[in-house]
């Protein structure tokens, strides 16, 4: 076997490298945090750090090895109790691309991003599993539906990680979610087996920018949750946002008005004053699910 390459990174290097975090995460919160230049992963850290959603794509394809690198590390990705409840839909065809986007006008990279994916919950295997050995399936209740929920999540945030690595740029699309029921069909996903994101995925662009998050103060607690302040805090935080990186159009307009200070505490309410996505419920249950 071969001894590894030496390090040839200077202690520049990785001063230049904990600098570069540390001012991402200043634009990214507004508070500085501190970077041990010795860490060892800065490289790692720095791609986490500086993370941009990517919605324009460079006329560049994806090889095929690369996609199903960037897959299977999504899917080494941690695995509640090992149940691996994660599936991944590639969505090769054209046609069937073009009628998932037809469904999606507001995310038009839907249909121009070089590669679309579909990551899907699954619960179904483990119910087959327990057919297989002749065993109960005794825990047919909400958790289900959770376990399988959050290791697709995580099976998608570890693909959008491993891509940032290599320079390729994603697209979470949420949106596949509000025709759950359609997308499901078109896709042939069967009982217990749901659609829980979508995935642009190519060479970017542009280089993007990074989103500023809500402060440590509001999201990051010790012992207790506290959000005595909360209101003080996002009103703080909708000033900052609004001066790195203010929205483009406002939300419903017709039934809001414009306003001349329109932050993102105002779009978030603004999103969630119309119903969204509330036959979702039902769709998980005509799945096969029990959500007591």
């Amino acid at each position: 076997m071969p001894a590894p390459a030496p390090d040839h990174d200077t202690s520049q290097d990785h001063a230049a490298r904990a600098a570069g975090i540390k001012h991402a995460l200043a634009e990214r919160f507004g508070s500085d945090v501190e970077v041990d230049p010795a860490l060892p992963g800065l490289d790692t850290l720095a791609t986490i750090a500086g993370h941009r959603s990517h919605r324009a794509y460079a006329d560049r394809p994806i090889p095929n090895d690369l996609l199903r690198l960037l897959c299977a590390c999504a899917l080494s990705a941690p695995s509640k109790s090992d149940l691996q409840q994660a599936d991944i839909v590639q969505v090769a065809d054209p046609a069937l691309r073009a009628t998932i986007a037809d469904l999606l006008p507001d995310n038009p990279w839907v249909r121009e991003a070089p590669v679309f994916l579909v990551f899907c919950g699954n619960n179904r295997r483990i119910r087959q599993s327990s057919e297989l050995r002749g065993k109960t399936f005794a825990n047919d209740h909400l958790d289900a539906f959770m376990n399988a929920a959050v290791d697709a999540g995580i099976v998608l945030s570890t693909f959008i990680r491993a891509a940032a690595a290599v320079g390729v740029g994603c697209c979470p699309i949420s949106a596949v979610r509000n025709h759950a029921a359609t997308i499901s069909q078109l896709l042939g996903l069967p009982d217990w087996v749901f659609p829980l994101a979508g995935l642009c995925v190519g060479y970017p662009a542009a280089p993007g920018q990074i989103s500023p998050r809500l402060p440590f103060d509001v999201t990051v607690h010790v012992d207790r949750f506290d959000d005595a302040d909360v209101t003080e805090r996002i009103q703080a935080y909708d000033q900052r946002r609004a001066g790195l990186q203010p929205y483009a159009k406002q939300r419903y307009p017709e039934l809001y008005g414009e306003l001349a200070e329109y932050g993102w505490s105002e779009d978030k309410a603004r999103q969630y004053s119309q119903p969204e996505r509330a036959d979702f419920g039902q769709f998980i249950r005509d799945k096969g699910f029990r959500l007591e």
